[in-house]
């Protein structure tokens, strides 16, 4: 079991941490200053180290030389972002920015804890995260790729990160609020060349507009008021390793234009200085916006769109994973009854199908929630629909509901040719496909190779008018 020290000097949140740490099976100490972890540990004995950067007497980063290579996670406030990354020049392995959700905080612990057991077991072997296009099939979202699903269009995700996280190419991740993007973003990095080199996150909607600049790319002593001496920013704290801008469609123009730059130049001039200096930063960027409208109407610089384009990953929104619905919700479930130490739990039938065809429209953010929820509420064993809170009508869901669905005016359903035609559209190959494979698969099958949710194939049934046939091929059982 991994033993974790945490040095923090506010009981509330140090106790929060150790009680998050220890429903998660790891082994936790912990002191309210470097001296008191001086005084009371042999601190090089622990896999790692979780302080607070601000302690009384002397700073967090005085632990990463008592450590002796013990990795340290650095945790800060974001109005002390820059002093974090400070400490990442210094050799902390990675910060978080406070508040932190759980996941966010478990998230980095497991990472680095994993990098340090592969660093330690295969000294030999390089450590830039590349990995052997034989070494792990597609299918292996939970091995380097650290994502769960097996759905087609995420089986071609994994695919096309192994191809692009080697290269230094720019990469525009896009998909809804709540997907993952960031754990895409960690993917590309960690299977990288630059893996031993730091990946800078920067959420572009939380900082405030009149600083964001000075964030990103530094300022000089006197360049505003306030500026007492000159910082790096976080441009120049990548440098070697990863950018990752979420929410990059919030950035203010006059930012796009520094970043511009950045891209097409390799180098950044801090605010208030004249000389500019040389960066290799490799940028990763994040949005649930459509760049190329905002493009158009001037919100969003045209020229850095087509730059940030060279490579785009899109994440399909979780109604449109099919069963990997079930399959992330039991992860959460596994997750959160650790946390409450209980190994009775279980959903029930009607919660499993519930879960399948709801929609999710906070995505895997919203599922999170739902079954953290119902874990926490949970009287019996098994966890019902209902208990998940989830506004969906199982009634309408069966399938003869769908029987001799009219086709809708306009509808495509009418031509009865199965001929494939050339250069079909996404909704013309969705109603072939159907149209051809319906009598002998069911709903769930015809689903599944088509990559989307049993209630997604049903909403575009109603909205391409392609009825059900009434046959015993296409019943459930």
């Amino acid at each position: 079991m991994p033993h974790i020290l945490i040095v923090e000097d506010e009981t509330i949140i140090r106790s929060a941490l150790r009680r998050l740490l220890e429903r998660n099976q790891y082994q936790v100490s912990e002191a309210g200053s470097v001296q008191e972890a001086q005084e009371r540990f042999s601190i090089p004995t622990f896999d790692l180290i979780v302080s607070d950067l601000r302690l009384p007497g002397a700073p967090g980063t005085e632990l990463i030389k008592l450590g002796q290579g013990t990795p340290v996670l650095i945790m800060t406030s974001y109005a002390s972002l820059r002093s974090a990354v400070d400490s990442m020049k210094m050799g902390a392995v990675d910060y978080i920015a406070k508040p932190f959700d759980h996941d966010e905080m478990l998230q980095a612990v497991a990472r680095i804890l994993r990098d340090r057991q592969t660093a330690t077991s295969q000294p030999s072997e390089p450590t830039n995260g590349k990995v052997a296009a034989g070494k792990a099939g597609a299918s292996n979202s939970n091995g380097e790729i650290g994502i769960i699903g097996s759905c087609p269009p995420m089986q071609d995700l994994y695919v096309k990160i192994r191809k692009v996280a080697p290269t230094d190419s720019n990469v525009l991740i896009q998909g809804e609020s709540g997907t993952g993007k960031e754990l895409v973003a960690r993917a590309l990095h960690n299977l990288s060349r630059r893996a031993k080199a730091p990946m800078i996150s920067v959420n572009c909607a939380a900082i405030p507009e009149s600083l964001i600049e000075s964030e990103l790319f530094g300022h000089e002593k006197g360049a505003f008021t306030g500026a007492s001496a000159g910082r790096a920013g976080l441009v120049e704290a990548a440098d070697g390793g990863t950018l990752f801008l979420d929410e990059i469609g919030e950035l203010p123009l006059e930012a796009q234009a520094r970043l511009l730059r950045v891209l097409q130049e390799g180098e950044i001039r801090r605010v208030g200085s004249v000389q500019s200096q040389k960066v290799d930063v490799r940028l990763i960027a994040a949005t649930h916006r459509d760049l190329k409208s905002l493009a158009k109407i001037g919100q969003f610089r045209e020229d850095l769109y087509y730059r940030l384009h060279v490579i785009a990953l899109k994440l399909p929104p979780l109604r449109e994973r099919g069963a990997d619905v079930n399959e992330i919700a039991n992860a959460f479930l596994a997750r959160q009854s650790a946390r409450i130490n209980r190994t009775d739990l279980k959903f029930a039938p009607d919660a499993e199908q519930a879960i399948r065809h709801y929609a999710w429209p906070g995505n895997v953010r919203e599922l999170e929630n739902a079954v953290e929820r119902a874990v926490i509420l949970s009287e019996s064993p098994e966890i019902s629909a209902d208990l998940l809170g989830i506004d969906i009508e199982l009634s309408d869901l069966d399938d003869e509901e769908f029987i001799g669905l009219a086709p809708q005016q306009g509808g495509a359903a009418n031509n009865t040719s199965h001929e494939p035609t050339e250069d079909l559209s996404l909704e013309d190959y969705f109603q072939h496909f159907v149209l051809e494979h319906q009598d002998h698969m069911t709903e769930t099958e015809l689903a599944r190779k088509l990559g989307v949710s049993r209630k997604c194939l049903w909403e575009r049934r109603q909205r391409l008018g392609i009825p059900r046939r009434k046959t015993g091929a296409t019943s459930e059982s």
